[in-house]
């Protein structure tokens, strides 16, 4: 087995098993191999470690949960993924999207972290040169939508904010989806491309209506968020895209998002 199947394989494992009560030394052993070898392989592809990860894809699966059932308690969503106690499920979740998990239920939703998926198609270059995710839920609505426009966004000089603390580099990711969010329609779609990118998919073919999108992200450029006793601002670079291809391929969308964003910058 080589490195990339074993990261493939290590995924699929967490995937099934966001649930359960699992830990590094459960998704090495799945996988055949030691702890430290899954642990360092996987921080250096992902940039993160395995139990990092796992409690990204939780709180994200939570989150979900909690904007799409009101009506269930934050405790049974917090023990449908593998928590006890509601203190201790509060501050998992707040570690990841920096509220409570009470205060989510009046949030628009987004999957923040989206499962990663590992490059293993030959030739498959725009995977390769960027983190990819797995967006195929949202396969069937690309279908649907195919001529309607997208609106593509990541963020200029993360690096900078990174190095004051990842926590700011984190709060700067969920400032930039605050932001597409709040400038998206009602009926649009945000969902998340790379490590600071993002994509509006929306309603609509007219570019016109992708424009006064992107015109209202861009307003907010300057404005900062607080971390800390600091107040960082934050720059978004966005584009608009269109899918040209005859057969739609998740590939083909990938790189067309990404040449969208590789343009918007030059302006």
């Amino acid at each position: 087995m080589n490195n990339m199947e074993l990261l493939a394989d290590a995924l699929d494992y967490m995937e099934s098993h966001l649930s359960d009560d699992i830990h590094t030394e459960d998704v090495a052993r799945a996988c055949y191999c030691s702890k430290s070898t899954l642990e360092k392989l996987f921080r250096c592809v992902n940039k993160i470690t395995v139990r990092e990860y796992l409690i990204q894809r939780r709180m994200t699966k939570a989150a979900k949960a909690i904007s799409a059932q009101p009506e269930t308690g934050i405790l049974e969503i917090a023990l449908q993924y593998g928590y006890s106690t509601n203190e201790s499920f509060t501050r998992a979740f707040k570690q990841v999207w920096n509220c409570k998990p009470s205060e989510f239920r009046n949030r628009k939703y987004t999957e923040l972290f989206p499962r990663l998926r590992m490059p293993l198609e030959e030739g498959d270059e725009y995977v390769k040169k960027r983190k990819p995710v797995d967006i195929s839920e949202l396969y069937d609505l690309f279908v649907e939508r195919r001529k309607c426009c997208f609106v593509c966004c990541d963020v200029a000089s993360l690096t900078p904010i990174n190095q004051i603390a990842r926590k700011a580099g984190d709060l700067a990711i969920l400032e930039t989806l605050r932001r597409m969010n709040e400038a998206a329609g009602e009926d649009d779609i945000v969902f998340r491309i790379g490590g600071d990118e993002f994509t509006i998919l929306t309603c609509s073919e007219d570019e016109s209506y992708a424009q006064a999108l992107v015109d209202k992200i861009k307003e907010k450029n300057g404005q900062t968020f607080d971390y800390e006793d600091r107040k960082i601002p934050l720059k978004l670079h966005a584009g608009i895209a269109k899918f040209s291809g005859s057969i739609m391929r998740y590939n083909d969308l990938f790189a067309e998002l990404h040449t969208a964003l590789k343009e918007s910058k030059r302006i």
